[in-house]
């Protein structure tokens, strides 16, 4: 394939629908990941309570469960009839065959990636330095801005690309929960597979290619911005 015929099969208006709701619910998971998952390392980490190793057994779930066990068991969960489907589906909110689904699929499955990552790097912060920021007149607040998350940026930012290059090239746990409809809930990967079953290898080449290109281009800015954090940070 030449430039002239890539640009004309990534064009086209199904495919460049998959790659928006590929990498809108990708960048949206990640997102809402780096924060919950900051907040999960941080309890894990500085408190202790009953159930502690089981929950934090239960964060490794997605690295050890089949994806596509992972997307039924979502499937049911989200369902209409479902044990937390049946509470939205009267508030009018679908959890399963939308965007909304796919989005709950991509941050069970990334979750883990912030988590661990973001683990050990806050039991190597000392307590210390956040008594002597204290000391010195500093509120809970200043302390958290301007002790606590610039140390953990870095880590924090390689758990985020991680997460969401997970969600980019996911697909067993998705393409359940998705309904898969052209136009409305396909993703990428979903739509490179189906060109291969009707054995248009270009066109699956063609998208493949474009997947690529743009997730490595985020992740390279992302490994830019985590190098030039650490440079600022002396570390």
């Amino acid at each position: 394939l030449g430039p002239a015929e890539i640009w004309e099969i990534v064009s086209s208006e199904r495919v460049l629908s998959a790659l928006r709701l590929s990498f809108g619910t990708a960048l949206l998971a990640a997102a809402l990941n780096a924060v919950f998952g900051l907040l999960v390392a941080w309890v894990f980490v500085r408190y202790e309570f009953p159930g502690k190793r089981l929950f934090d057994a239960a964060i490794d779930l997605p690295f050890a469960l089949p994806t596509a066990v992972a997307g039924i068991t979502l499937t049911s969960l989200y369902a209409p009839n479902g044990w937390f489907g049946q509470y939205l589906a009267p508030l009018g909110i679908q959890g399963v065959f939308s965007p909304l689904g796919i989005t709950i699929a991509l941050i069970f499955i990334g979750l883990p990636f912030v988590v661990r990552t973001l683990q050990p790097v806050i039991a190597d912060l000392d307590v210390e330095l956040e008594e002597v920021a204290t000391s010195l007149g500093a509120n809970r607040a200043q302390v958290v801005f301007r002790v606590i998350l610039p140390y953990l940026y870095p880590a924090w930012l390689i758990g985020f690309g991680m997460a969401f290059a997970r969600a980019i090239g996911e697909y067993g746990s998705v393409v359940f929960i998705a309904g898969n409809m052209p136009m409305k809930t396909e993703i990428a990967s979903l739509l490179i597979i189906t060109k291969l079953t009707q054995y248009d290898y270009a066109g699956a080449a063609a998208i493949a290619f474009v997947l690529l290109l743009l997730s490595f281009s985020l992740l390279l800015i992302l490994n830019a911005l985590q190098g030039w954090s650490t440079k600022r940070l002396g570390y």
